[in-house]
């Protein structure tokens, strides 16, 4: 129940609200006293000193007790929540206008007193109050002075103990309900307001958790589209949408390639078995052959069955040669030698050596070189290796009659190879394929090896990329 992150947010603004209501009650309960208070000391200031002014209370050192009586008889008929209090200049209660047994207190401190006295202070003084050992009220204070001595004070409390009762009485009373009802309230609305506002606020965030989940649950198949509106700024959770969908076209890419992959090496698998298990077999078979006829077989048919034997070690080394070097290329760990040398050059050499089989073959084996063809930057190696590999695959795809080119042309101080015949072609459906390893033409028997799989990584190796067009019943180009 308290796992949905709007539950979290709704409870703690329930919490908050409740705390900073109960804050606010708190501080109006104590403020509102102590507002009273400022405001009857800042009302009643000078009340202290028109009492010393119309009235001698102390004369010659003597306290006028007439005079007292009558100032404490008339005080209560005008104001019954004034406590009158005379004291000595050290402080100490002379006489007051309270019952005897409520007087708690024998000596007022005179610190709030003075501090009355030096001035017009800004804010609330509280003294001592003699009725209450324990509370300390707003007062009003004056000096009693004779022939230029201190005698003592005249001490007012403006807060009696009725004063008190009624102040208590009135924070019970219909208006103070009301002020705790509104506040309530207030809280109450502005709660429900952000109750409303949470939810709309967390309604992105309820789509991308939806939308992940279904993306979970689809297996990370399926691609992730949510709207965003383009006209306004996107705050963290937009931001945070657009990263998720980012990932989850990255995470859907990432899961077909490594289907693509799987795929392909169940089908390399299978291709590299059958690429082997011709040669194997042929082998086994004429050298089984020849254990067992040994002696029924002619000299002739011996050095036959021997020849094809070799043809067929030879043809199963070459293709273990290619693997593994194929594999070093994938893996990195061949990477090109950089060196200046002619392409010319080159290219002649590599001609040459398929010169004999052409012939055999009844081909045509053109050059084709532009005039002052620059050097290039290049690993030789690797160059004369991707001739070969172009070169070779034509004889093997070009009938007998048919015509190969290998032609060089410059262009932008750089120099463009086209290897090209006059073959069976290549069906424009398969063009996209013809580079993976072992594949194998709907037609045929057997499959492309590795050879341009090989060139087509040593050219990428160099920064460039093999491309190939092709015409069935035409003839195919390889260009770099």
């Amino acid at each position: 129940m308290f796992n949905s992150l709007y539950t979290k947010l709704v409870l703690v603004l329930f919490i908050l609200f409740i705390v900073i209501g109960g804050i606010f009650l708190a501080a109006a309960l104590y403020t509102a006293p102590m507002y009273q208070q400022e405001v009857s000391q800042q009302l009643n200031r000078d009340l202290a000193m028109y009492i010393v002014r119309e009235h001698v209370l102390i004369e010659n050192g003597s306290v006028r007790h007439d005079n007292l009586e009558a100032l404490f008889q008339k005080a209560m008929i005008i104001n019954p929540s004034l406590e009158l209090y005379l004291l000595d200049e050290r402080g100490d209660v002379m006489a007051h206008s309270m019952p005897v047994e409520k007087v708690k207190r024998k000596h007022v401190s005179l610190e709030p007193i003075n501090n009355f006295l030096s001035g017009t202070p800004e804010g609330l003084i509280l003294g001592d109050d003699p009725s209450n050992v324990s509370q300390h009220k707003s007062f009003s204070v004056a000096p009693i002075d004779f022939d230029g001595k201190r005698q003592g004070y005249i001490y007012a409390i403006l807060g009696s103990e009725k004063f008190d009762h009624i102040t208590e009485i009135l924070q019970r009373s219909l208006i103070m309900k009301w002020s705790a009802e509104s506040i309530f309230a207030a809280l109450i609305f502005a709660f429900a307001a952000a109750l409303i506002l949470f939810f709309f606020l967390m309604r992105k965030l309820r789509v991308l958790n939806h939308s992940m989940q279904r993306f979970k649950e689809n297996e990370f198949q399926n691609e992730v589209t949510l709207i965003r509106s383009k006209d306004t700024p996107g705050d963290e959770i937009d931001n945070m949408t657009q990263t998720f969908q980012e990932m989850a076209r990255h995470i859907h890419s990432q899961m077909n390639q490594l289907q693509e992959t799987d795929s392909l090496r169940r089908e390399l698998v299978a291709n590299v078995s059958h690429d082997l298990r011709t040669p194997l077999a042929s082998l086994s078979g004429y050298i089984e052959t020849l254990l067992l006829k040994s002696s029924a077989l002619s000299e002739e048919e011996k050095k036959n069955y021997l020849q094809i034997a070799f043809e067929n070690s030879k043809r199963l080394s070459t293709l273990v040669e290619e693997l593994f070097e194929l594999a070093k290329l994938d893996a990195n760990e061949i990477q090109p030698q950089y060196e200046s040398f002619s392409l010319a050059e080159l290219s002649y050499d590599v001609s040459h050596k398929f010169r004999l089989r052409a012939t055999e073959k009844r081909i045509t084996l053109d050059i084709d070189v532009d005039e002052a063809i620059p050097y290039v930057d290049a690993d030789v190696g690797m160059i004369e290796r991707v001739l070969d590999n172009l070169i070779d695959n034509s004889f093997k795809h070009t009938p007998e009659g048919g015509c190969i080119r290998l032609q060089l042309s410059s262009a932008s101080k750089t120099v463009r190879v086209a290897v090209s015949d006059t073959g069976y072609g290549i069906d424009e459906k398969e063009i996209p394929h013809i580079f993976k390893r072992f594949y194998k033409k709907a037609d045929a028997k057997a499959g492309l090896g590795l050879g341009l799989a090989i060139a087509a990584r040593i050219i990428e190796l160099h920064g460039d990329s093999l491309s190939v067009d092709s015409v069935l019943h035409q003839g195919t180009t390889f260009r770099f």
